[in-house]
């Protein structure tokens, strides 16, 4: 895990690789929990029997649920000592690129692009996470998500 000391330490990371976080398994009762959370119920996500007759040969996660595992390998990859207060502040860019089959093994490796002050206290911050599928070639997602952090 990677510790940035404060907006110095923040401005300082900028341009880095982070690091990368911990597999997550995506299981069916996640992806199940996620149609119940959200009502998107299509059968490629819930229906096991005709999804493995589908074209990915088994359930896939949804491409939002892939998203929101954002926060998780984050906070897996780096901390800021001394914020008071960050809040996600939106998403530039996402793509989906692989679909993620049940069973599958994720996880992200975030990068810190760029760093803007917004006052003497307080800073936004551009993050490109890349969501990798263990023993795939392409990754999941890619997605620019923007933060800013009180301090």
């Amino acid at each position: 895990m990677q510790v940035l000391h404060g907006l110095d330490g923040i401005f300082a990371a900028k341009g880095e690789l982070l690091g990368s976080s911990e597999w997550v398994t995506v299981d069916q009762e996640r992806i199940d929990a996620f149609a119940g959370a959200t009502g998107d119920r299509q059968w490629i996500h819930v229906d096991a029997e005709r999804a493995a007759a589908g074209p990915f040969g088994a359930t896939i996660a949804h491409g939002y649920l892939t998203l929101s595992l954002l926060p998780v390998f984050m906070v897996g990859v780096y901390r800021v000592e001394g914020v008071r207060m960050a809040v996600n502040y939106g998403l530039n860019k996402v793509r989906f690129i692989t679909p993620v089959r049940v069973g599958s093994r994720l996880r992200g490796s975030t990068e810190l692009l760029d760093v803007q002050a917004l006052d003497d206290t307080s800073a936004q911050l551009l993050f490109r996470t890349t969501v990798e599928i263990e023993g795939a070639d392409r990754p999941a997602c890619v997605a620019e998500t923007v933060s800013r952090q009180y301090f």
